[in-house]
């Protein structure tokens, strides 16, 4: 579970930075900028909805703050 988590915190990283080097270039925004968003945004919530399945299943469990 640890490295499905690390795998898609890479990829949300990893598209993010692919958006901003986009961006850099050109000062307007062009369609891989757009799909560069659009898949760290799809990333993102891939992995909170994963996140929130696997608790309720109970393969990993919260421990809240101490």
């Amino acid at each position: 579970m640890k490295y499905f988590v690390a795998v898609a915190f890479v990829l949300i990283i990893g598209s993010l930075a692919s958006a901003f080097i986009s961006m850099m270039r050109s000062k307007s925004a062009n369609p891989k900028m757009v799909r560069a968003f659009a898949l760290r945004v799809g990333f993102s919530i891939a992995l909170f909805i994963t996140i929130l399945v696997l608790a309720k299943l109970g393969y990993i469990k919260p421990t809240g703050i101490r």
